[in-house]
């Protein structure tokens, strides 16, 4: 059965795994550019989408060089705010109805201007977008489900003193601390601000991440931090499979407590396992599979960027998430960076849909992994009712357009 753009386009979405730094409008990223006299390679999109954001890139290290651009005007409570807003508005637009806006603090942090500001600036964006959004007649009424977000805060695996003011006061204060050393105590420095602005400012932190490169920074270098989120009962996720392998995945969950894995892309690669302690490989790989589909940890699959930083990755339907469905895994659809990647939500279900031939009941089932395994910034009673009013308004849209996706 033909799944309509329109019907994806209407469905009420979520997006768990959104970069704010990469999620900037391009408009918008050239005109502060212009405002803070920021140097841009180009400034026009269409400049920006020749030199800057492209359709394909070499590697993860080239993908990555755009987030030096958009986090130079990120630098200030007006434009965090913006950004923020209008990342909310346009996931509105094509009928998102929770995010969970990920990034980290500390990059955008410096003397007069801390985490907890900056939380603060990025708590406002969603609030006005959430505001103008769940005043709408259909909304207030009952008839659609209202607008919902959190913030993701991203500790770093790796920093340099360049990176920020924030990180660079870091190293003038303890010049002689080993740099794993030095990247946990950032890490729980950022947990603590963020539970502050949680606890005292009403900032709907939700969860922590740990972003960054992979190979030679391990997760381990952060338990402490992830201990203490897990004391607070933050949620927790880790990039962890996107460039390194089954290992960084397995350390993710045993360190760092993890309730979902950021991409998780090469969790069946045998090629992958590093450690000579593990002979059998297959095996290692069945269990830790086995171990993360009954445990329910949701892994947050972004099918473009994986597709445009994996040079061994050539199409679509060579992407691990096709065994991921067959595993029966709790899997979600995010995008990633939007634009950076050039991507929203409904395109990342439109190629879902047609490169693993998604069934009704598939889709139905991924909507839902999206909602009900997100960190929802409420109580357990508000999101049992908020995925009600979800799971009640996909059964509205779904039969005006004459399919049953829970059938």
């Amino acid at each position: 059965m033909k799944l309509s753009r329109e019907l994806l386009l209407e469905l009420p979405k979520s997006d768990l795994h959104l970069h704010l730094d990469g999620s900037l409008r391009s408009r918008t990223l050239i005109e502060m550019a212009r405002e803070r006299r920021v140097k841009l390679p180009a400034y026009s999109e269409k400049g920006l989408y020749a030199k800057v954001f492209k359709d394909r890139y070499r590697n993860l290290s080239e993908y990555l060089q755009g987030f030096g651009l958009t986090c130079s005007v990120l630098q200030d409570y007006e434009a965090l705010e913006r950004a923020t807003f209008e990342l909310c508005v346009d996931n509105q637009e094509e009928g998102v109805r929770y995010i969970e806006i990920r990034f980290a603090p500390q990059l955008h942090a410096r003397p007069g201007f801390g985490v907890v500001e900056v939380l603060c600036a990025v708590s406002d964006g969603i609030e006005r977008a959430a505001k103008g959004f769940n005043a709408r007649p259909e909304v207030r009424d009952g008839t659609e489900p209202p607008f919902h977000a959190g913030i993701v805060v991203c500790a770093m695996r790796f920093f340099m003193s360049g990176f920020s003011r924030n990180y660079e006061a870091m190293f003038e204060a303890f010049p002689e601390m080993p740099e794993e050393q030095m990247f946990g105590l950032a890490s729980e420095s950022l947990v603590r601000a963020s539970l502050r602005a949680r606890d005292e400012h009403g900032v709907p932190v939700c969860g922590v991440d740990l972003a960054g490169k992979e190979g030679g920074y391990p997760a381990a270098d952060h338990q402490r931090a992830y201990a203490l989120a897990h004391q607070a009962f933050l949620g927790k996720t880790v990039h962890a499979g996107e460039d390194y392998g089954p290992e960084s995945i397995f350390q993710a969950i045993t360190e760092c407590h993890a309730d979902r894995i950021g991409h998780g892309t090469w969790l069946f690669s045998t090629d992958y396992v590093t450690d000579p302690a593990i002979i059998q490989k297959r095996q290692y790989i069945k269990r830790l599979t086995e171990y993360i589909a009954d445990r329910r940890i949701t892994l947050e699959v972004c099918l473009t960027s994986n597709l445009q930083t994996i040079p061994g990755l050539r199409s679509l339907e060579a992407h691990p998430m096709k065994k991921m469905l067959r595993e029966r895994l709790s899997t979600t659809i995010c995008t990633d960076n939007r634009l950076v990647s050039r991507t929203t939500v409904t395109k990342e279900w439109e190629k879902a849909v047609e490169a693993f031939h998604l069934r009704p009941k598939q889709v139905s089932d991924l909507l839902v992994y999206g909602f009900k395994r997100s960190f929802f910034p409420g109580t357990y009673r508000e999101k049992r009712g908020y995925v009600r009013k979800i799971l009640d308004y996909r059964d509205a849209v779904s039969a005006r357009h004459g399919i049953f996706l829970n059938k």
